[in-house]
């Protein structure tokens, strides 16, 4: 199991949120997005949709049915009735759930980042959880470390 940390500096959260949500389907991958905030998931929503023809995000949210359906899922519960063994933490809240899937993408602003920095000091050596910290520069790159 992966832990990816996304520290948010430059761009707002559904922009990084849809463009790791594009690198998963384009991975071959479905995708569950939590937010416990019903309205950035309506932003994140937008977001989605609002990324052209040639690459929209097919999406959908748990509530409104099919959700089996759905390549990506925007929920307020860690429930992937999609399928998907991908989950990305758009609220910034950890939840114990996500070690559960293959792969969690947990995304954090200035606001969490403490919370963030003591989770990576709890999942250091735990077993079967490899850890990475990406963040971004001043030109819009991401860079790996840790």
């Amino acid at each position: 199991m992966r832990v990816d940390f996304y520290q948010l500096s430059r761009d707002p959260v559904e922009r990084v949120v849809a463009m790791l949500a594009r690198k998963v389907l384009e991975a071959g991958e479905r995708l569950l997005i939590v937010s416990s905030d019903a309205d950035q998931r309506a932003d994140l929503s937008k977001e989605l949709w609002r990324a052209g023809p040639e690459h929209f995000l097919a999406h959908g949210e748990a509530a409104d049915g099919q959700a089996d359906r759905q390549p990506i899922l925007l929920s307020d519960m860690m429930d992937a009735p999609n399928g998907a063994r991908m989950v990305l933490l758009a609220d910034g809240c950890w939840r114990p759930e996500a070690l559960g899937f293959d792969r969690a993408l947990l995304v954090f602003g200035e606001g969490e980042t403490e919370a963030a920095r003591a989770l990576w000091r709890e999942l250091d050596g735990a077993l079967d959880v490899t850890r990475e910290i990406h963040k971004q520069d001043e030109q819009g790159r991401w860079r790996a470390g840790g």
